[in-house]
């Protein structure tokens, strides 16, 4: 009975310590990991997923200073964002096959090069692999109100859907379509 006893309060002693180191963190990520979904008007299946990670403006300036203009950017923080198209859409008015993808982009002062590639999971864009694009657009960039985390998100106006970028005083706006609607349209 004394060796049950002991050995209950030494295995109970064991897990406490196991469970309270488990509950410690070192330092959490200021820039966390988000994901945004374009869901279809018609029901709530997805038709685009976005992870990213969020980072925090840093400078007085982001784009020219903590993220350079005419540099390959994993467009946000940590890990490179992913994008999961769940059916065949138009990216920029380019067909992309349903599948996952990494977004990388060229930020510059008026237009941005937003690149899809095949080449998944990585790290930033340090392991960027060019031969790997799979399509490569520009877009305009725009002004709007200041938002201090980068975020990704999507919108819809006038029957057209968007992805949308936006840091400090900077949105980029990519044009997304799925197949019904381009046939649609013709």
């Amino acid at each position: 009975m004394k060796n049950k006893l002991i050995t209950s309060v030494l295995i109970c002693a064991l897990l406490s310590t196991v469970f309270s180191y488990a509950q410690t963190f070192e330092k959490l990520d200021e820039a966390p990991v988000d994901i945004a979904y374009l869901t279809h008007r018609k029901d709530s299946k997805p038709l685009v997923k976005v992870v990213y990670g969020r980072p925090q403006k840093e400078t007085t300036q982001v784009f020219g200073d903590q993220v350079p203009f005419g540099e390959i950017w994993r467009t946000g923080a940590n890990e490179a964002t992913e994008v999961k198209f769940y059916t065949d859409m138009s990216f920029g008015r380019k067909l992309v096959k349903a599948g996952t993808y990494v977004m990388h982009t060229i930020p510059g002062e008026k237009e941005w090069i937003i690149i899809l590639n095949s080449k998944t999971d990585t790290w930033g864009s340090f392991f960027y692999d060019e031969a790997k694009d799979v399509v490569r657009i520009k877009v305009p960039s725009r002004e709007s109100a200041e938002i201090d985390v980068f975020s990704i998100g999507f919108k819809e106006q006038f029957n057209n859907m968007y992805m949308v970028l936006g840091w400090d005083s900077t949105r980029v706006d990519i044009p997304l379509a799925t197949q019904d609607v381009i046939l649609a349209k013709l």
